[in-house]
């Protein structure tokens, strides 16, 4: 019998590739307004001013989901195509453990579960700009939810 967590995580691998099916459109919309909101504070900050100009790729693999980010003059920026300078790909669960900080960021990358490709210079200003984000600047009901998924998929 499977345990609540297996269970929960055999449950996200067969929902997850789902968000693959969401036109591309209401994706940007939700992810846009999101993550714009969540990151407002750092946004402000100029923690974000080194996409400027620039185009970063976000890859799931696993749930074949990809979007490219930019900051623009009214804040971050969801593209379905672009010219990127970086990509960062990986699986869900790598992106899961690295968001609730149950992963550290350098291990992910160096054991290849996490990959960088093109501006390696750029990738790493990202990852340490991720890594050094508070978990204070998320809503407290997505940080504890964010903590908690992390917290029993490294435990599993």
């Amino acid at each position: 019998m499977l345990s609540p967590k297996k269970w929960l995580l055999k449950g996200a691998d067969r929902l997850l590739p789902l968000a693959g099916k969401v036109p591309f459109l209401v994706q940007r919309l939700a992810l846009q307004q999101a993550l714009n909101r969540c990151l407002a504070e750092p946004l402000r900050d100029g923690g974000f001013d080194v996409l400027h100009g620039r185009w970063l790729c976000l890859r799931v693999s696993d749930l074949k989901l990809c979007w490219y980010l930019t900051l623009a003059h009214d804040g971050l920026r969801i593209a379905e195509r672009a010219d990127a300078q970086v990509s960062i790909s990986g699986n869900w669960r790598e992106f899961l453990l690295l968001a609730s900080r149950q992963e550290d960021p350098d291990t992910l990358f160096f054991r290849r579960r996490l990959v960088i490709e093109g501006d390696t210079e750029l990738g790493l200003a990202l990852k340490n700009l991720i890594d050094s984000l508070d978990p204070d600047v998320l809503p407290p009901w997505l940080w504890r939810n964010l903590e908690r998924a992390g917290k029993g998929l490294a435990t599993v």
